[in-house]
């Protein structure tokens, strides 16, 4: 069997590795050429962990092999897509996914199974089913199979996860599922459950849009602080000893590909919009801003112009020990300040293209802003690096400092206590 994974990103190509790793002959496509120039070096253009020492493994038994030319996917039986579904406005952009799936259309024979992994609004398989019955001339479910696998791994543990989680694999027909189950069974040592596709789409959805929901409940909570004058992480801890209560971490803003996304894809094919998702989703867009504003109250206490500010930002990826940038709240709140203060430095250790150093980017600034909990922010002697400062001021969006620094004017998301 030879299976095609069309998209080589955070997700498509663990998946390709992991296949590739399990015997199959495994062909991987990328429309960016640059990508796959630096994978057939054997280097892989995301961080993950193990992934390098992986994907160096199925090149050399030459398990595993990329391209960017739409001939190279001839002759496959398989094929997995992992293109990105983003938002335009609050709308799904489902071309990304449709060029893909004409795309097999081209290259694809009788017989074939067609898995979506991308995660979709409810209803997008079978469409994306019926666009192929109408390239082809072949019927879904009797000349060929498409089912829906939604990925359900976090960054910094995907091949972890990709074998231990549980799977969700929903079937535009009942053999389709079959087929799928059988083939994700030769590395998934977790359970796999079987539904229709349909179902599967909204499970991956109602998955992402909980979390959402209940992150935009603790950063309500964590603006309440503010006007009780309470530190609520510690009112946090003290509520999760009930039994039956589990508040989520509040903070800087909810990034990624799936937690900003997923709800409006939830919402998109929706005969009616009951409000509760949507408004979650709006608090959590807002607190970068929130977290802006109390910058610039800590600078109007230090008597420092914004006009004259230098403000060094720590971490630009979503969340800490990944160089993952997408919808990432830290870049939102870069947009939200940088033509108000005269100088944005930013370091991020895991994202090329910021300062070399947090040495380097602290020296001379006026407010240190924590957008990432990195794990390496947590051990940092603040009081030390405030030597090299022009003003002493920081802010916490990620709770990482847990008494503030000595000589340090200090805000923090949810510490009305300070």
């Amino acid at each position: 069997m030879r299976i095609a994974v069309l998209g080589l990103g955070y997700i498509g190509l663990p998946t390709a590795i992991m296949f590739a790793s399990s015997g199959y002959d495994v062909v991987g496509y990328d429309i960016r050429s640059e990508v796959i120039k630096k994978i057939n070096s054997g280097v892989a253009h995301i961080i993950e962990p193990e992934i390098d020492r992986r994907l160096k493994e199925v090149l050399s038994l030459g398990k595993l092999k990329v391209t960017d030319r739409v001939e190279d996917l001839k002759g496959s039986n398989v094929f997995i897509i992992c293109v990105q579904t983003p938002l335009s406005g609050d709308d799904p952009d489902l071309s990304y996914l449709e060029r893909a799936i004409r795309t097999v259309a081209e290259v694809m024979d009788r017989g074939a199974l067609v898995i979506i992994e991308s995660t979709i609004p409810p209803g997008t398989t079978e469409k994306m089913a019926r666009l192929l019955e109408n390239l082809t001339g072949l019927r879904e479910g009797v000349d060929f199979y498409v089912a829906h696998a939604p990925e359900r791994v976090m960054p910094g543990r995907i091949f972890k996860e990709l074998v231990y989680n549980s799977r969700i694999i929903g079937g535009v027909s009942e053999k389709a599922a079959n087929l799928a189950e059988k083939l994700y069974r030769s590395f998934v040592k977790g359970r796999i459950f079987l539904t229709n596709a349909t179902t599967a789409e909204m499970v991956k959805l109602m998955e992402n849009t909980f979390r959402d929901v209940n992150i935009a409940l603790a950063n309500e909570f964590a603006l309440l602080a503010h006007q009780y004058g309470v530190n609520v992480y510690e009112a946090i801890e003290l509520a999760n000893t009930h039994p039956r209560v589990k508040i989520h971490t509040p903070g800087i803003g909810v990034g990624g590909h799936c937690l900003p996304k997923d709800p409006y894809l939830l919402l998109s094919n929706a005969k009616e919009d009951f409000g509760l998702i949507r408004i979650a989703r709006r608090i959590n867009e807002r607190m970068p801003a929130f977290a802006a504003g109390l910058l610039f109250e800590a600078l109007e206490k230090a008597n420092i112009k914004p006009s004259e500010a230098i403000i060094a930002v720590l971490g630009l990826a979503y969340k800490g020990g990944t160089d993952d940038t997408r919808n990432s709240p830290a870049l939102k709140f870069v947009e939200i300040i940088r033509n108000s203060v005269k100088e944005v430095r930013t370091y991020d250790p895991y994202v090329r293209g910021t300062h070399d150093s947090l040495e380097k980017v602290v020296e001379g600034a006026d407010a240190i802003v924590i957008a990432t909990d990195h794990p390496e922010f947590k051990s940092v002697n603040w009081e030390s690096i405030g030597k090299s400062m022009r003003h002493k001021i920081i802010i916490d969006g990620r709770n990482i400092i847990k008494e503030p620094p000595v000589g340090f004017i200090f805000r923090g998301i949810g510490r009305g206590d300070v």
